[in-house]
């Protein structure tokens, strides 16, 4: 399972020690992690993610320039359209679909053809760092074969939730855990005892 480490900002380098497979950097004013800063050297191994809600694509495709990212992640209400315009880039495409207790799985369909990847994070009042988990049983009715992220209030005290959710049927095409908030001494600074900790359960060999 991959694993990818979102809003940073204060300590990246000392996150990329860690070799997570992808960092997210927010460039959504409205975030307390809104990223102006310069991304550090690190393995080219780690793909640098850039997360926008709702952006214009030229301002969006400017970011890929300045930030050599290597891949997209849409956390607003970009419709296929979009999706489909910056495909154009050669960049993952990740979209983002919040749920809580339930969701309609034929909103997908548009989006098919246009996203390498859906993520699915918790509904809440932010468009993400909401601090709590969504009710993962819904999977179970995931009607499509895209990889997706699982996201949304993801610390160390889910590890044995997610142990129990790989054995279920809806992990089957979880690729992989998206974690931010819970790893956090305040917003964009990263704990990295505990981030290491995580990362070494979920890429244990019986995890």
């Amino acid at each position: 399972m991959k694993l990818k480490i979102c809003g940073m900002k204060s300590n990246t380098a000392e996150v990329a020690q860690l070799q997570p497979d992808y960092l997210g950097f927010i460039f959504y004013e409205n975030s307390q992690r809104h990223f102006e800063d310069t991304i550090p050297k690190m393995s080219k191994t780690i793909k640098k993610v850039g997360v926008f809600v709702d952006e214009k694509v030229e301002v969006i495709v400017a970011k890929i320039e300045k930030y050599k990212l290597d891949a997209i992640q849409l956390h607003g209400y970009e419709s296929p359209e979009i999706c489909r315009l910056l495909k154009s880039t050669n960049k993952e495409i990740i979209k983002v679909f919040s749920i809580k207790d339930e969701f309609d799985f034929s909103v997908l369909n548009n989006y098919e053809d246009v996203c390498d990847y859906f993520l699915f994070d918790t509904k809440g009042k932010l468009p993400g760092g909401n601090g709590y988990t969504f009710n993962w049983n819904v999977l179970k009715d995931y009607p499509s074969t895209k990889p997706y992220f699982l996201s949304g209030g993801i610390g160390l005290n889910e590890i044995e939730k997610i142990k129990a959710f790989k054995k279920s049927l809806a992990s089957k095409y979880c690729y992989a855990i998206d974690v931010n908030s819970k790893f956090e001494i305040e917003p964009g600074l990263k704990h990295i005892e505990t981030l290491e900790k995580f990362k070494k359960h979920v890429t244990s060999s019986d995890f």
